[in-house]
């Protein structure tokens, strides 16, 4: 079952086309990975699924109906334009956003008060938030998004604003989300976070989509590169693409080779050893999704590895 699925969806503001055709599905269960560069389209897509704006055309399906108010319990929302109530304090900042979702005062405050824990915030518990940081003020903003333990949860560009060490502790979060039951959304342009969270992914470029599947299939749109130090030349090996000299020593020359679309580095493997081509080295590459992006939509249009 698709708990998201947008079908050829449109949405103009004036004469600017801010997402176009776009169609894809989100399966029950999970983490995916909403990509893009900034201005790709991601952040206008989120807010139609979550009926903020309407769209110019198409049709858009969230937990079985059409967006609105009726879906807000199962949902948690983290907006990219972060906003919360200054002169609230942290705690009933989080103890509020779930009591909006349904959730009783107990269970806010006990699940409010381990999130508080969990980001390290509970030396200002009690504190306002106008008296945070940024950082800080983010993490009080995740949590409130996470407080329902919600049946989708929606997090756009959440990693922005955290150091290091706290961005590890909300991929730990929603790695824990996921595990627990929830499906998680989340639209980022740094490439890394997606590569270790995610298990399907959307990669739009200036509102449309290019591509929609699965890691793995997102690699496989670029020929397979290897590595080699080789004494023959293996541009006679059935499946190469190109192959670039390098150094030679001793014999033993050094290439880049590019395989054609659909040979696995094991299938030239198979070929240099039915054909005695005799190798010292071998040493695949594995293609990262910023070379995926840029193999697929350009370079110019601002991502992060």
């Amino acid at each position: 079952m698709a708990i998201l699925k947008l079908d050829h969806v449109v949405k103009r503001f004036g004469e600017f086309t801010a997402v176009n055709d776009l169609s894809f599905e989100v399966p029950e269960g999970g983490i995916f990975g909403f990509l893009g560069g900034n201005g790709a389209g991601k952040t206008t897509s989120l807010r139609m699924a979550l009926d903020i704006i309407r769209p110019t055309s198409g049709a858009i399906e969230i937990l079985g109906r059409k967006p609105g108010r009726e879906n807000a319990s199962q949902i948690g929302f983290l907006p990219e334009e972060r906003g919360l109530y200054r002169r609230m304090t942290v705690l009933d900042t989080i103890v509020y956003f779930g009591r909006l979702k349904g959730m009783e005062p107990g269970s806010a405050k006990k699940e409010a008060e381990r999130l508080i824990e969990r980001f390290g915030l509970s030396e200002w518990t009690k504190s306002m938030v106008e008296k945070l940081s940024k950082g800080m003020s983010q993490k009080v903003q995740v949590a409130a998004a996470m407080v329902n333990a919600p049946r989708l949860l929606i997090l756009d560009e959440p990693f922005s604003g955290l150091d290091p060490v706290n961005q590890q502790v909300l991929e730990d979060l929603v790695l824990e989300m996921a595990e627990a039951g929830s499906t998680v959304v989340f639209s980022t342009h740094i490439m890394q976070h997606a590569e270790r969270l995610t298990d399907r992914i959307v990669l739009l470029s200036r509102g449309r989509k290019v591509f929609e599947g699965t890691q793995e299939q997102a690699r496989a749109t670029l020929p397979g590169r290897l590595r080699i130090d080789a004494q023959g030349d293996p541009t006679s090996l059935p499946g190469v693409l190109t192959a670039k000299r390098g150094e030679t020593n001793v014999g033993w020359t050094a290439w880049d080779v590019s395989l054609k679309p659909g040979v696995a580095p094991g299938d030239l493997l198979q070929a240099c050893t039915a054909q005695g081509f005799a190798l010292r080295s071998f040493e695949s590459h594995r293609p990262s999704l910023h070379d995926v992006f840029i193999h697929l939509v350009g370079p110019g249009q601002e991502t992060v590895q």
